[in-house]
């Protein structure tokens, strides 16, 4: 009987292909695994009116970790359009799966390491080592939503908040109304994973990223709820900056920051951003983390175009597994991955086309694996 018990969720488009190529390394490593499929992604919505369906969340309930590929989602009219004709017209609404994931298993802390390997052609700057910290399950992806605006929410909103008196008397079609919801519990415990982070690794500075000026309340809160947090690690430096702030001084002076934590939209375009000073998205790798369970991803989408032509990197999704590997508590052969990784992208002998090489997934992954 297999040590560990791990969901293997390729969802759409490359996502299966990077599986592949992770699979490659995680058979040479030797991990005492059994990978068990799960059914995820636009296939099932179209078939059966679920992105994720019971069978899948059922596992999930019974493994140590998963990795998961990639989703392809569509808005939600075009959506409905793609669903088999038995289906349409039932009001199935699509929710993307992996936020869903999120929520339903509180995987709370979407964690996003973003190191500059030396080697790598597409390095913004070498020596980029950065962490980002999103909350993962609130603020706006938090699923509250209206579109039409239904009769009751427009007339609370005209009784509780005078700007949105002029919004009574529109037609519900021509507007939308998307909830930011952020809580004491949910902001206190992304920050303290921040600083807890800091503390383990000898991190000198975390980062709150808000916009509190404008978002008084939800984003002060949050903003609230770190400044608290901050007095349990007094030798540890906070400092915070708006949203629209960070993304130039990031880019002027990467060297200025270490651990960044932010609500779950800020959070979201930091970390593109991170991803994109170390290479872009085929170097961008993310934990989505609980108590319970982890599931690990590459944080590019599916890439409907690539799909089928095995040319996308695979390092994200590689770097993952390292991830999962260290959740496990295999930190030893965590430590091995990510060398052998380091080696690959420092030697340059194999590279994928956002490299400026000609390689393809899957011998990105042979390549890395002889390293092991």
């Amino acid at each position: 009987m297999a040590k560990y018990k791990i969901a293997w969720l390729p969802g759409d488009g490359i996502g299966k292909e990077v599986l592949e190529a992770a699979k490659i390394v995680l058979d040479r490593i030797a991990l005492d695994a059994e990978y068990i499929h799960g059914d995820i992604g636009w296939d099932f919505w179209c078939k059966e009116g679920d992105a994720f369906p019971q069978r899948t969340i059922d596992l999930l309930k019974n493994v140590n970790a998963a990795m998961f590929g990639a989703i392809t989602s569509k808005p939600v009219k075009e959506a409905e359009k793609e669903l088999i004709p038995s289906l349409q017209g039932k009001g199935l609404i699509y929710r993307s799966p992996i936020v869903r994931m999120r929520q339903l298993f509180d995987l709370y802390n979407c964690l996003r390491p973003c190191k500059a390997y030396p080697g790598n052609p597409i390095n913004f700057k070498e020596g980029i080592d950065l962490v980002m910290f999103r909350e993962n399950t609130e603020d706006l992806y938090a699923g509250v939503e209206f579109a039409p605006v239904p009769a009751e929410v427009r007339d609370v909103l005209s009784k509780v908040s005078k700007p949105f008196a002029p919004f009574k008397d529109l037609p519900s079609e021509d507007y939308a109304i998307s909830c930011k919801i952020n809580t004491r519990k949910g902001s206190e415990r992304i920050v303290r994973a921040a600083f807890d982070f800091a503390r383990k690794f000898n991190r000198k500075k975390v980062t709150v990223i808000h916009k509190a000026n404008v978002v008084r309340a939800t984003d002060g809160l949050f903003l609230e709820m770190a400044r608290k947090v901050a007095k349990d690690f007094p030798e540890i430096k906070m400092d915070d900056a708006n949203i629209d702030a960070m993304t130039m001084w990031i880019l002027k002076n990467p060297f200025n920051y270490d651990v960044l934590v932010a609500p779950n939209l800020y959070g979201d375009i930091i970390s593109d951003l991170c991803a994109q000073l170390i290479g872009g998205l085929g170097f961008g790798c993310s934990g989505n983390i609980g108590t319970k369970l982890a599931v690990f991803e590459p944080t590019h989408g599916s890439a409907p175009k690539y799909a089928g032509q095995y040319k996308c990197n695979p390092i994200a999704t590689i770097l993952a597994v390292k991830m999962m590997l260290d959740w496990l508590g295999e930190a030893d052969k965590g430590t091995r991955l990510e060398k052998a990784v380091a080696a690959v992208i420092r030697e340059g002998k194999v590279r994928t086309y956002d490299m400026g090489g000609s390689n393809k997934t899957l011998e990105m992954a042979e390549e890395i694996a002889k390293k092991l």
